[in-house]
This record gives C-alpha cells, sequence and structure tokens, in this order.
C-alpha cells in the first residue's frame, strides 16, 4: 500500500480563496481547509506537514495561530499567505516563507513543493531556510537605508552567519548541492537567498 500524499492545512477567513487553493493543491496533496483562526486551532495535529496561512483575520488573527502551532510543537513548515506587506517585525515570526497576495497558483503550489522538501531536512538546515527566506524577503521590500537602521535586521544577518557556521559540516557532507539550489527556487528575484548559499557553499 503506497503512502498517503503529504497534508496541507490552508488556513484563510475568505471561504473562496481557501476553496481555491485547496483546488490548486488538491491533484498532489491531501487539504483541510480552515476558515478563520479559531477553525485552525481545532484542526491541528501532527498529521499536517505544510500550513499556508493568512495573517489578517476576524477573531484569531494568523500570528496568533502561528504562535499555537508553534507553541504546541507541531513539527510542520508555514507560509503565511497575506495580503500584510511585510515589516521587520517577521524577524520573530516562526514561519518559513512568506507570500503576498495576490498569489498565482504555479507560485503557491511551488512553495507548498518546496517548504516539503525542507522537511526532510533536519532543524539546523530548517532553521537556515527560513532565516534566509527572512533576510530575502526585507532585502526585497526594503531601502537599503531602513535595512541599515534595523535593529532586527542586523540581528538576522547576524543569526544566519552564526547557522551558516554550524551548517558548514552538514553543507560538506552533501553529496552536492543540488538540493539546495532546488530549495531556493521561487524565493523572487534579487535572491539574497543565493548570496546565503553562496556563502554556505564557500565555507
Amino acid at each position: 500500500m503506497s503512502e498517503e500524499p503529504p497534508l496541507v492545512l490552508v488556513v484563510e477567513d475568505e471561504p473562496d480563496l481557501a476553496d481555491l487553493y485547496a483546488a490548486w493543491l488538491g491533484d498532489e496533496y491531501r487539504v483541510r481547509t480552515a476558515y478563520g483562526g479559531r477553525e485552525a486551532l481545532d484542526a491541528l495535529d501532527d498529521e499536517i506537514d505544510v500550513i499556508l496561512l493568512d495573517r489578517r483575520m476576524p477573531g484569531l488573527s494568523g500570528d496568533e495561530v502561528l504562535e499555537a502551532v508553534r507553541d504546541r510543537g507541531i513539527d510542520c513548515r508555514v507560509a503565511m499567505v497575506t495580503a500584510v506587506e511585510p515589516d521587520f517585525d517577521i524577524v520573530a515570526m516562526g514561519f518559513d516563507d512568506y507570500l503576498v497576495k495576490p498569489v498565482t497558483k504555479d507560485a503557491l503550489r511551488e512553495t507548498v513543493d518546496e517548504l516539503y522538501e525542507r522537511s526532510q531536512y533536519d532543524a539546523g538546515v530548517q532553521e537556515f531556510f527560513s532565516l534566509a527566506s527572512k533576510k530575502a524577503l526585507l532585502e526585497s521590500e526594503k531601502s537599503q537605508a531602513a535595512l541599515e537602521e534595523s535593529e532586527e535586521y542586523r540581528q538576522l544577518t547576524a543569526d544566519l552567519e552564526a547557522l551558516k557556521e554550524d551548517l558548514d559540516d552538514t553543507v560538506t557532507s552533501m553529496d552536492s548541492h543540488t538540493d539546495f539550489e532546488t530549495l531556493f527556487r521561487g524565493f523572487g528575484d534579487g535572491t539574497p537567498d543565493d548570496a546565503a548559499f553562496e556563502e554556505l557553499d564557500d565555507g
């Protein structure tokens, strides 16, 4: 008997949009939908592999759902899919990727594919990808002056560098870096992530 497909939880307070995301993913993944934050809490369990999470929802926000996911120790990857433009507060949030609405079918599917693939790595490598994704996002959205003034960005950069050093041995032991390059696809234009990858590669 073959293994079941990975399970994606779509959390979105606009039912039509939630159902659309589910339809886009349904041919490759099992999908649960939650039409709000409280419904999302009821749907959480250890079966979930990836969560697509709206930030701005009435009642219980996506930020609060994200905290609950991490507090419960549910080992899944989380992408925020939201109309909220990213600010420096994202540095402290426990998500793995961030998509700004509107999103295309291809972008959504690529994100889920990448996050599920990342879940196969150990916690240190997952954290590296999460930090690199945040760094790339901020560098694509903020001016150089804003980045230089941000304590959060400076700390993020320092944390990423420290983690890179810790992971050097892990990366060196891999047969090739193709897996890393594949996982960084879809992070968007510019790819400060590529620079982070090159730093790992040089290490």
